[in-house]
């Protein structure tokens, strides 16, 4: 009930603003009318008396020529971001955001909701702690609207993110707390699907490259900088345009063509594990997730041979098969 009074507010309030504005307008334009004569009569008597004085005459051409000046460089100043603003028009961009202020992030917070209702949200990030919980414009809320979620985060026990931890440096994240944020986002898709959303989580084990949240004919996107804290990164916002040669169609085909990918296993959110697939999408084998103990060789950030060049169904050592599935994602 108070949204929808605030919302009748807002309404009336733009409406009153429209109506001010066309006002001021004619106001405007009635009074240079009607001033004109006095002007041009001024002007006059100004100029015969300017004609005269040579210091005034040069004084008053400097003047016109820095206004000249001024308006030409304004012209092709504005030409030029005009051509930019069409540039970026058809690439798709819509907004960009160096650094997260108040007004940016109600209007982020509206435009999720109002693309994320009664569709399908597609995710791919690091831990999925932020995007899912603690940004303004709480994707959490959502979820709660939206029909189901397709999410892809790293694999937690894997080298790309013990290499994306090394990398931050930053005595407030560990290992550990990045697990953690994988669990309680993990924990987060649980609930979601408890009450009958369509909801699939895969973990892919290379290093994080984007940040994309895909809601309807709009896309968020963030890079993950080598060294930078995600959050110290700018955000873009992209929307799908009538010619699909926007940006938006390639960041979209990238997240299909890595949800795809057969080698990235699907996580089961009923029994906790990893399931493998073949290239027609059959099930090949399971693996349990969250072992007791992590290979040190992993923590440590050695080289683990990995499977991607061995086919799923070849048949490997049991001891071999259980360390070499934990450097899966």
């Amino acid at each position: 009930m108070v949204k929808k009074i605030v919302a009748n507010v807002r309404e009336g309030i733009k409406k009153s603003s429209e109506i001010g504005y066309h006002i001021i307008v004619l106001c405007l334009s009635a009074g240079i009318a009607m001033s004109l004569p006095m002007v041009a009569t001024r002007f006059l008597d100004y100029w015969t008396k300017v004609e005269k004085e040579k210091v005034s005459l040069v004084t008053l051409e400097i003047g016109v020529a820095v206004l000249l000046i001024i308006l030409m460089n304004y012209i092709r100043r504005s030409w030029k971001d005009r051509k930019l603003a069409k540039m970026a028009i058809d690439a798709g961009f819509v907004s960009f955001f160096p650094h997260r202020a108040r007004r940016a992030e109600d209007g982020i917070r509206k435009l999720r909701e109002t693309q994320g209702r009664g569709r399908t949200v597609m995710i791919i990030g690091s831990s999925g702690y932020d995007t899912l919980r603690d940004q303004v414009g709480d994707l959490s809320t959502v979820l709660d609207k939206c029909m189901g979620a397709n999410i892809m985060l790293v694999n937690p026990l894997s080298q790309g993110a013990s290499a994306r931890i090394r990398a931050i440096a930053d005595p407030m994240m560990s290992i550990e707390k990045y697990r953690t944020g994988v669990k309680q986002s993990i924990e987060l898709l649980k609930r979601l699907k408890a009450v009958g959303k369509s909801v699939k989580l895969k973990l892919y084990s290379d290093p994080p490259l984007l940040k994309l949240v895909i809601l309807g004919d709009y896309l968020w996107m963030q890079h993950y900088h080598t060294d930078l804290d995600i959050q110290e990164m700018p955000e873009y916002v992209l929307r799908h345009n009538a010619n699909d040669h926007g940006l938006y169609t390639v960041c979209y085909q990238y997240f299909v063509q890595r949800w795809e990918r057969t080698e990235i296993p699907e996580y089961d959110l009923d029994t906790d594990e990893l399931v493998y697939r073949d290239r027609n999408c059959r099930e090949v084998r399971r693996e349990r997730f969250w072992p007791e103990e992590v290979p040190q060789s992993i923590e440590q950030g050695r080289d683990i041979p990995a499977l991607m060049a061995t086919p799923l169904t070849t048949m490997t050592p049991p001891v071999l098969e259980h360390a070499m599935s934990r450097s899966m994602k």
